[in-house]
């Protein structure tokens, strides 16, 4: 996993082994840091707050880099995940994927929901990751979007008022 940004409570990466391949949407996913929160019921007001906050903004500028960048994504798709980990006898940890969607790609085509077969049937065998300058760019516009009164703390509730 690359590391693309970092908040107090998340980390917010790449996915070397993507859901949707880079030409057809590219795929990031934001991943608690406390292992004990497996789903977003276990998160605090501050923590779900922030979580929803950082789902916005990663959206934006997943949708914004890979336009740049020539992949046409006319869409972004939010899903929480976890379920996997019951595979291998794990706990889940609170992980969110955010997928770009393109019209007329062969294997995840907009507007069909995301296809997401076991990891073992060979579907995701030759889907490629999010380059290094998409994270590096992706980075830059995930800080530039959060210097915007939009996204101030503030506004968010996440500074000088109470959340209860």
């Amino acid at each position: 996993m690359a590391l693309i940004f970092e908040s107090d409570n998340f980390i917010i990466e790449s996915n070397e082994k993507p859901l949707v391949s880079r030409e057809e949407g590219g795929n990031i996913r934001i991943v608690a840091k406390d292992k004990s929160i497996t789903n977003r019921s276990k998160l605090t007001p501050l923590q779900a707050i922030e979580f929803m906050k950082l789902s916005i903004v990663c959206g934006e500028a997943l949708m914004t880099v890979m336009n740049q960048m020539g992949v046409p994504v006319i869409k972004i798709n939010y899903q929480d995940m976890g379920n996997w980990a019951y595979k291998n006898g794990e706990s889940p940890v609170l992980h969110y994927h955010i997928f770009g969607r393109v019209l007329n790609v062969p294997h995840q085509p907009f507007p069909e929901s995301v296809f997401l077969p076991d990891r073992l049937s060979g579907f995701y065998e030759n889907f490629i990751p999010l380059t290094k300058e998409d994270v590096t760019k992706i980075r830059q516009e995930i800080l530039r979007l959060l210097s915007e009164q939009k996204y101030s703390d503030q506004k968010w509730a996440l500074k000088n008022q109470d959340v209860a």
